[in-house]
Order: C-alpha cells, then structure tokens, then sequence
C-alpha cells in the first residue's frame, strides 16, 4: 500500500499481498481448523472488507473519525462486556487515529491517509472485530462495520447494474455525492456517517440479546435510506459530468 501511493502497482499484486496478510491473521486467529472451503470464504469476505474500507477514504475526516467511532466502541466493549484483547492495544491504536485526526479532520486537511492509511486502519479493525467474533462466537458483531459494509455493497450493486467495471475509480458512493452533488462539507458528511454508525452501535449494544435480528433490520433500514437517497439526488451525478 505504501509502495502504490508513490506509483501505481498492478491490482493483481496488490491482492497477493493483500491475501497474504490475511492468511497470516487468519494463523493468528486459529482458523486454519476449519475446512479448506470455509478459509476461502473467509479470505475473500475479509479481503474485500479491507478494499470496501480503502475505497471510503474520500473525503476529509471519513476514514479517521469513522476509525474513531468503532475503536472506541471496541475498547468500551472490551472494558465492559467481553474481553477480547490487550485494551492498551486499542488504547494505542485510538491515539494513533486521533493524531491523524488532528491533521486531517479539517476543512483544508495537512495529510491524508492514502491506501497505506486506510489498509492498515481496516486491517487493524477487522483484526479486532475478529477477536471479538471468535471469542463470543456471535457473528452479529459485523454491525460494528455496518455502514461503510451497506454504502460499499449497494454501490457495488449499483455500478452493476449500470454496467460498470467495479475496479475502476469512480465517485458513486453515497457520501461522495453529499460531498460533490450537493456540495455539503466533508466535515459534515463525516460527522453524519459516525453519528450514525455510533448510534447503530449504542442501540445494538441495547438490544445484544438480539443481535442477528438487530444486525437484519438495520442493514433493512439502511439500504432503505440509500435506495432512496440514490431516486432523489443520483441524477445530480450524471448533470454534474
């Protein structure tokens, strides 16, 4: 990821490096008991989360304040529901962000994330909401993720069906057309997707009993919103080309 902020690398390499570091999360979480089919599965879901998260570092302040809200949901769960790892690693990690925060949460940000950034703040994340799924065996801890996970998969589906090449740069995602379209502030647009994934967050840690029914009707409700979001202001896109 350093490497192809300097110059461009070919995206076939950059997914044998990209399986390569999840394989050997995979080693540090002990999955390698499950069967050869299921590893796979794994590999490809949790190597197109990192992508899904790289592809969201668009606009001031998103990757960093995003990273903020579900790391502090992390060290909050680990401190008083289930301990998972070492809490000074998420500790140190929010200080990391923080610090990034301080240059890019801004208007007219100092630096950016760029792919090393955003891959290895995503690496990290999934690292941790990893543990946590390993440890309590509850699958519905994915709703730490659920926001950017709607806004990639739909867009994804989108571009699909407007029969685009999805690897290609594009500028479709929901918060890009807030940002572009409609011209509201990057501060802005960041502040709306960590309220709402913090407030997904505090209303699941409400309502744990009932995780996976939780985790089903907010990604309901989100798609919802993103459906109609894209009727009423997608058509500013193509005006604006």
């Amino acid at each position: 990821s350093f490497v192809d902020d300097i110059h461009a690398i070919s995206r076939g390499l950059r997914l044998i490096f990209h399986f390569s570091a999840v394989i050997l999360m995979f080693y540090q979480w002990g999955l390698f008991s499950l069967s050869w089919w299921m590893i796979i599965v794994a590999l490809v879901f949790c190597t197109g989360i990192i992508n899904a998260y790289n592809f969201m570092d668009g606009i001031n302040g998103m990757t960093g304040g995003y990273s903020l809200v579900v790391l502090v949901a992390l060290a909050y769960i680990n401190q008083r529901f289930i301990f998972f790892v070492e809490q000074e690693f998420i500790i140190s990690i929010i200080c990391s962000v923080l610090v990034f925060c301080f240059f890019n949460f801004r208007n007219r940000a100092i630096c950016f994330a760029g792919d090393i950034g955003s891959v290895s703040i995503a690496f990290i994340i999934l690292f941790l909401i990893g543990m946590l799924i390993i440890k309590t065996e509850n699958f519905s801890w994915i709703v730490l993720l659920v926001v950017y996970g709607v806004d990639s998969a739909l867009t994804i589906i989108h571009r699909l069906m407007l029969h685009e090449n999805i690897s290609l740069p594009h500028r479709k995602h929901l918060y890009q057309i807030m940002a572009n379209e409609l011209k509201i502030p990057h501060i802005i647009v960041s502040l709306i997707y960590m309220l709402i994934q913090a407030l997904v967050i505090v209303l699941y840690l409400l309502f744990l009993d009932f995780g996976y029914y939780y985790l089903v009707g907010i990604v309901i409700i989100l798609s919802f919103a993103y459906i109609l979001f894209m009727k009423q202001f997608f058509h500013l896109h193509h005006r604006m080309r």
